[in-house]
């Protein structure tokens, strides 16, 4: 199992980290232990002093795919959800400033905390999705499926083409606007079309 996590893929949030807006989707990995499962707590890593959050959905792949075609790419996604990309913002400008790659600001330990899927039959269900985070009661991040600037027909299609998808893949599609620093004590709540999925604590 693997996670792809695509960058950049609301335009505001593009903006919002002085970032251009992409022509193709911009993705990078995480290794399977930067999964937190269960609404389990997230300890600040000592590397950091800037630890950021990002609320994305999350969907899974369902079987192996290698160059698919859009129209066909709804058979290869089964549930969606809700997930955090934590990124060490500080240590990620620090590395872009170099040129080096950012992996350490991304793929760390527990950087991925996922919500439990449910399961989507075709596409359609993920074409126009609320979703939100709140930190201590008060919203911070809020999106739409239906704002991305690639949707995920389109990210199936185009990752497969340079990666072979596998059953179990994560893909986790992009954070709109908002994100912002997470601090110890700090409540998080994400939200897809209204229902809780998210529900942990920062420590």
């Amino acid at each position: 199992m693997k996670i792809i996590a695509v960058g950049r893929n609301y335009a505001e949030h593009a903006r919002e980290l002085n970032n251009a807006v992409p022509e193709e989707p911009v993705i990078f990995l995480k290794p399977d232990t930067a999964l937190l499962k269960d609404n389990n707590a997230f300890y600040l890593p000592e590397f950091a002093q800037e630890i950021h959050h990002e609320i994305e959905v999350v969907v899974r792949v369902c079987k192996e795919g290698k160059h698919v075609p859009e129209k066909f790419a709804g058979n290869y996604i089964n549930a969606v959800g809700l997930g955090i990309d934590f990124t060490a913002r500080d240590l990620q400008q620090r590395l872009k400033e170099q040129g080096l790659p950012w992996e350490r600001a991304k793929a760390f330990d527990h950087s991925a905390p996922l919500s439990s899927l449910r399961p989507v039959h075709g596409l359609e269900e993920l074409r126009s999705l609320g979703f939100r985070l709140d930190i201590n009661g008060k919203k911070v991040q809020e999106g739409n499926t239906e704002q991305m600037l690639f949707p995920v027909a389109r990210l199936v299609s185009f990752i497969s083409t340079f990666i072979t998808l596998r059953k179990g893949d994560l893909i986790f599609t992009g954070t709109p606007s908002g994100v912002g620093k997470v601090a110890i004590g700090d409540h998080l709540e994400g939200y897809l079309e209204g229902e809780k999925l998210l529900d942990f604590y920062i420590k």
